[in-house]
């Protein structure tokens, strides 16, 4: 390993993000009794210029009398973009009526650290303010071209930086690529797998960022809600590249999420196994061992532990 190491961001379970609509309040209960991990109230993009503000008091009431925490849900809000006049006051407004109650603020559309700087300090202040003793963690869409260029810089951006996600709908845009697809393979191609995702090197890259940094890395949407297949295929194109959650646009896509982001029972028992036999090997005086006719060493170590670990967290929720 080399000398220089970065301590990794606060442990979250985050295999499923429900995406939730501000203005549309009657969906917050169901939101809350629902299976995913992690939540998103949103005051972005799901919600027209009209309704704003009045998303911005249904996040803030909600988040106050609805029982998250108590529900097994962690918190986050979707700000508006720093090129929005709207953005301050998702920021002041609702951390300095609800922040005890929130977990992360996710930025959307990040292009350089400097966006990260600013909302770093505009929480900074206010919870110093307001007396907010456990401090907002900040998670970043990844969801221009300058994101994309700009993603190692990002990921070094702030000590409260927990998780980049790939926004892949306003990447599409941003590169003009010639698709309309919110995720999944594009059908006019005609291969699969890597070199079928004409999102692939965007992902390998953001995932390389996270881990290189101790953050997180999290999939985001897939337009089509009635290809719970499509979904899948997705999840799964991304879970083998290292991330470990990916969003739900509907509330179909939870279960999804939590079955293709939950390491496989028999994955789980192979890595007790692995374990078992480097212990036994180790007794011996041996740095490496065979299981099942394949060699394994402390590099097996390394994977084997990251999968007992989310098995473990996954566990502890239910």
């Amino acid at each position: 390993m080399s000398f220089t190491q970065y301590t990794p961001a606060r442990t979250r379970l985050q295999r499923s993000e429900l995406a939730v609509p501000g203005s549309n309040p009657g969906m917050f209960e169901k939101a809350a009794n629902s299976n995913a991990d992690f939540i998103f109230l949103d005051c972005e993009d799901a919600v027209i210029p009209d309704d704003k503000a009045q998303a911005r008091r249904n996040i803030i009431k909600a988040l106050n009398e609805i029982d998250w925490k108590g529900k097994g849900k962690t918190m986050s809000v979707r700000i508006n973009g720093l090129d929005t006049h709207y953005m301050y006051r998702d920021v002041v407004d609702i951390v300095e009526q609800a922040g005890n109650n929130l977990d992360t603020i996710l930025i959307p559309k990040v292009g350089t650290p400097a966006d990260v700087y600013v909302v770093d300090c505009m929480l900074t202040q206010i919870e110093e303010a307001v007396g907010i003793k456990d401090p907002i963690g900040i998670e970043c869409l990844i969801e221009t071209a300058l994101g994309g260029a700009n993603v190692m810089a990002i990921a070094q951006s702030s000590k409260r930086l927990e998780a980049l996600h790939f926004g892949v709908a306003d990447y599409a845009a941003s590169m003009r690529a010639r698709t309309t697809n919110i995720g999944g393979l594009n059908p006019d191609y005609n291969c699969e797998g890597a070199l079928g995702d004409q999102w692939h090197a965007a992902l390998v890259s953001m995932a390389t960022a996270c881990r290189a940094f101790g953050l997180r890395a999290i999939d985001g949407p897939f337009g089509d809600f009635s290809d719970p297949e499509g979904y899948k295929a997705a999840a799964r194109r991304v879970a083998a590249l290292g991330y470990e959650g990916k969003w739900a646009i509907h509330p179909s896509q939870i279960d999804l999420a939590n079955e293709i982001m939950s390491p496989p029972e028999k994955e789980v028992t192979r890595a007790r196994r692995v374990l078992e036999a480097l212990e036994e090997a180790a007794k011996a005086g041996k740095g490496a061992a065979q299981l099942d006719g394949k060699m394994i060493d402390i590099a097996s170590e390394r994977m084997a532990r990251n999968v007992i670990r989310q098995a473990e967290m996954i566990a502890a929720r239910k």
